[in-house]
């Protein structure tokens, strides 16, 4: 189970950095879209839900970037978190469930847990 912890850190750093640059490309597109409606109101809705949903998506992908980089440093709270962020991982079909799956596999594993505890032993 070693070598899957690292795996499973890079999967989720790699995922939370695209759902922070697919909420920037949102941003600008919908933002861009009101801007070219040439009405002020339209501009201030549209610019208001597309702030709104780059927002949403960036804090939904940041657990997984955090997550990710303790879980590289074996931080046992790193491991918690990102069983739970697995477990809404399951609800993002295809790529989300097979990466939740697999997670929730490798981070409840019996190895796994004995490597955590091991690593945060105090000396």
């Amino acid at each position: 189970m070693e070598k899957h912890i690292p795996v499973i850190a890079w999967l989720h750093i790699v995922l939370g950095a695209l759902g922070i640059l697919f909420a920037i490309f949102l941003f600008t597109v919908v933002a861009g879209a009101g801007i070219l409606t040439g009405n002020d109101i339209a501009i201030a809705l549209i610019a208001f839900v597309a702030w709104f949903l780059g927002f949403l998506i960036a804090i939904l992908s940041l657990p997984g970037i955090i997550g990710g980089i303790y879980l590289l440093k074996h931080r046992a709270w790193a491991r918690i978190l990102l069983l739970i962020v697995a477990f809404l991982d399951l609800l993002n079909i295809p790529f989300g469930t097979a990466l939740g799956i697999y997670t929730i596999w490798v981070l409840m594993n019996d190895e796994t847990i004995r490597i955590f505890k091991e690593a945060n032993q105090p000396n």
